[in-house]
């Protein structure tokens, strides 16, 4: 078995890669053990260096990193070169900020001295998503690193060039050699790596499926995790809204890299009285968006990123259709080469449907009429999922109540698109997981905090 890598705007191979055998793993997973020991004496000035030289290489290649996101996985050029210059600035605020975050806590206490301080775990294993093959790496990888640690890269199967192209960033940026690699390996040795004595802890973007494996094997070898497991994110359409400054933020956060985004517009919540102005609004826009080759500049809507992901997708349609939904558009495999799915949109959605229940990972719009405000929140709510969050309205005061108290998620935005931030905390509950990613907290959940008190 190995990797392959296949454009998904043509359905060719683009490259093979080989799986790794059991004598290379062993090496490799020695070598960022070796190289996460000396890593973690490093003081936050030599920790620094080479992050800020990752963070300019990513700028100065941001096109090369984007065609080559779009050519593994579909990503509409613009937003690739987007992404890896996100990364930049993902390298320089944990290149700027680690030492503040992590500086000792001095507590008085009847010692001579007492205090807590932040130490590396040593070996994260990361296990991470295509649909931003670069983002995600660095949004966990540039604070874990400025912590001290090293990283095992369990990339997902259809990037394999990206995870190439990761682990030479930081090669090239004057990380040592062996601090950050790539692991081509299946389940099963992911499980293996795991167990290993020489792996500290463990963090995975992906499906609720593999969340839930990855806690269990981790949990029975009694290793920290940390889990973002995706979503179902409401956006909540209030009648003081401004519905066409909401339908124009619902439709581009509902078709940002094609709809495979954890933090997507997936539902569509508006209160009757302004239900009709807004669908007419959003059937409007979404009218406009074409499928197109995402190698060009001002492609909105490319291919998603494989092939049974599209086909799992359609038939969730069906099933809702089929159980009273309606198709108002889109909603049809296009007979082209290439995994294409047109902008869809649901409506008369109800429980039990695909569209209420799960999370819909591509450019699927959900249309769902409430009463009224409270009728509004408690859909937006009954959810297993609990990740991001919207509320519009022009009452800020009041949008700021329900983002802050009522709507159940990890990060809730008013008047705007749910999205993530070095500065802030990411990370969901429920099935959408937990833990935290990036500002002070994130950088703190792959450490040992640990207590020193001298007599």
């Amino acid at each position: 078995m190995g990797f392959t890598a296949i454009n998904p705007a043509t359905g060719s191979v683009v490259q093979r890669y080989p799986e790794m055998d059991a004598h290379t793993r062993e090496e490799v997973v020695d070598r960022v053990a070796s190289a996460a020991r000396t890593w973690a004496g490093a003081s936050f000035e030599e920790r620094a260096a080479p992050m800020r030289e990752a963070a300019r290489i990513l700028r100065e290649r941001s096109r090369e990193y984007g065609e080559l996101m779009t050519l593994e996985m579909g990503k509409p050029i613009e937003q690739g070169v987007a992404e890896a210059k996100k990364c930049a600035w993902g390298c320089e605020y944990a290149a700027d900020t680690a030492e503040a975050f992590l500086t000792p806590e001095i507590v008085e206490t009847g010692a001579a001295k007492s205090y807590w301080t932040y130490r590396p775990l040593g070996v994260v294993l990361a296990i991470m998503p295509w649909n931003f093959p670069f983002w995600q790496v660095f949004r966990f990888g540039a604070p874990a690193l400025m912590a001290g640690n090293g990283i095992l890269l369990k990339h997902a199967p259809n990037v394999p060039g990206c995870a190439l192209a990761l682990e030479e960033v930081f090669r090239e940026a004057g990380f040592p050699e062996h601090l950050v690699r790539a692991l081509f390996i299946g389940e099963a040795e992911t499980g293996d790596v795991i167990d290993d004595p020489r792996v500290h802890a463990v963090t995975l973007t992906g499906s609720v499926r593999a969340g839930r494996a990855v806690a269990a094997r981790a949990g029975g070898a009694v290793k920290k995790t940390v889990l973002e497991l995706g979503g179902s994110d409401p956006y909540v359409i209030l009648a003081d809204a401004d519905v066409g400054a909401a339908a124009e933020t619902c439709v581009q956060a509902r078709l940002a890299n094609s709809g495979q985004t954890c933090i997507a517009a997936k539902r569509w919540i508006v209160v009757d009285e302004v239900y009709d102005a807004f669908r007419a609004a959003v059937v409007k826009r979404l009218r406009k968006v074409e499928m197109g080759d995402p190698m060009k500049e001002g492609t909105v809507l490319g291919p998603m990123a494989r092939e049974d992901l599209r086909d799992g997708l359609h038939q969730q349609v069906r099933q809702c259709v089929d159980a009273g939904a309606t198709c108002v558009m889109g909603g049809e495999v296009p007979d082209r080469a290439g995994w294409w799915y047109p902008a869809t949109m649901l409506d008369d959605v109800a429980p039990g449907m695909p569209a209420w229940e799960d999370e819909l990972f591509g450019p699927v719009a959900v249309l769902i009429r409430a009463d009224d405000e409270e009728d509004a929140l408690r859909i937006a709510n009954d959810t297993s999922f609990g990740l991001g969050a919207a509320v519009f309205t022009s009452d800020l005061v009041r949008g700021e109540a329900i983002a802050r108290d009522r709507l159940e998620a990890g990060a809730c935005f008013v008047n705007g698109t749910v999205r993530s931030d070095p500065r802030l905390p990411f990370g969901g509950i429920r099935e959408s997981g937990y833990g935290r990613e990036l500002s002070p907290l994130g950088i703190r959940e792959f450490v040992n905090v640990k207590t020193v008190w001298v007599d």
